[in-house]
Order: C-alpha cells, then sequence, then structure tokens
C-alpha cells in the first residue's frame, strides 16, 4: 500500500474534533457538583440563620472568595494536566497564593490577639466536625471532577486525580461557608484546609486506578 493511500484511508470518515471539549465537560460536570453540594448544605444541615446579615461583612465574603480561588487554580491545573505534553506551570504559584496568604492572615490574627484568646480562634466550636462536613459535602464535586478528567488524556494520574479532588474540596468548602458558624481565620487556615485535603489525597490515591485511559 502506498503512503499515500495510507493516509488517505486513516483520514476516511473523520470528524473535526468540537471545540472546548473540555470547557464545556467540566463545566458541566462541576455545575453538577456544586448543586449537589448546595443540596447537601440545605437539606443536610441548613444554612445559617443570620446568613442575610453576613452579606454585609467583608469577612465572610473573603471566606468564600479563598475556597474560589482555589478551585479555580486547581480547576486549570487540571485541565492542563488532561493534555498531554502541557504543563502547568504558573498555575501552581497561583494555586499556593491563596494558602500563602491566609496563612500569613492566620498567623497575625494569632500574634496579635490575646493570648488567652487563641486557643478559641484555632480550634472554635466545630473543629472536630469541620474538615468532616468539608470532605463529605465534596463528594458530588469529587466523582463529577473526576468524570470529567477521565475524559481527557493525563499522564499523570496521581496528580491529576489530585488537582481534581482539590477542585472538589473546594467546592465542598465554598457550600460549607453558607453553614459553618465560624468566622476566625485561624480556623478556617486549618480545618477548611484539611477539609479540602481529604477529597485531595483521596484524588491522588484513586487517580491511576479512575483516571487510566
Amino acid at each position: 500500500m502506498k503512503t499515500e493511500d495510507l493516509i488517505s484511508m486513516l483520514a476516511t470518515g473523520v470528524a473535526p474534533v468540537e471545540r472546548h471539549v473540555a470547557a464545556k465537560r467540566f463545566g458541566g460536570a462541576l455545575t453538577f457538583g456544586a448543586m449537589g453540594a448546595l443540596a447537601i448544605v440545605i437539606l443536610g444541615y441548613g444554612v445559617r440563620h443570620d446568613i442575610a446579615l453576613l452579606l454585609h461583612a467583608p469577612l465572610f465574603w473573603a471566606k468564600l472568595v479563598w475556597p474560589t480561588c482555589l478551585a479555580v487554580a486547581a480547576l486549570a491545573a487540571c485541565v492542563r494536566l488532561g493534555r498531554p505534553g502541557r504543563v502547568v506551570g504558573g498555575w501552581w504559584a497561583v494555586l499556593a497564593t491563596p494558602v500563602a496568604l491566609v496563612w500569613l492572615a492566620a498567623l497575625l490574627v494569632l500574634w496579635f490577639a490575646p493570648p488567652e484568646a487563641r486557643e478559641h480562634l484555632l480550634m472554635g466550636r466545630t473543629w472536630r466536625s469541620c474538615s468532616f462536613n468539608i470532605a463529605l459535602i465534596s463528594l458530588p464535586a469529587f466523582a463529577a471532577a473526576l468524570w470529567a478528567a477521565r475524559a481527557l488524556a493525563p499522564t499523570r494520574l496521581r496528580l491529576t486525580g489530585a488537582a481534581a479532588g482539590l477542585v472538589a474540596g473546594a467546592i465542598g468548602a465554598l457550600a460549607y461557608s453558607l453553614r459553618c458558624p465560624e468566622m476566625s481565620v485561624p480556623f478556617w487556615a486549618t480545618w477548611y484546609l484539611i477539609g479540602m485535603s481529604i477529597p485531595t489525597a483521596a484524588g491522588a490515591l484513586l487517580g491511576p486506578t479512575l483516571l487510566r485511559w
């Protein structure tokens, strides 16, 4: 068989790839995941009774912006990891920046707080359940993010799974913020981060199995 004939045969019936497939798939999957997380919070936990007042509190919005930034950066990293040959590049720095800023703010709050108040600022009233609740609420987004990542072509499966898990964990933390009574920066710099780390670790563990193609 001539080379031209082989090329012609391989090209026969090939349809063009739809543009922005990854964005559409992740968009649909994470919309489902976010709706699932909100449903768990609203139906299973209930929203804070003073949520209307919190809408006027800058600290509450900072509490929402933090996991949102992590979700966006982790999603960008996950999409890049799903394309062979693409490097995550500066998105690692973007991902680390919100964590570093919140840790810095938490340390400053603890530094200037009276010694007798530091334990409460760090532990709050719900430290025993906070991280577990975030991990539980993130389950719909966890399944959706891994499903979307599986449709790509990841080669670094553990890293891709971890990025997908972090996206889910950040969505879970964002939804849980509507319920959580804690408003201390040291609290969410610690227990929110642990809660988001649980699906991140689960994604890294399950990535080689669930993302293999």
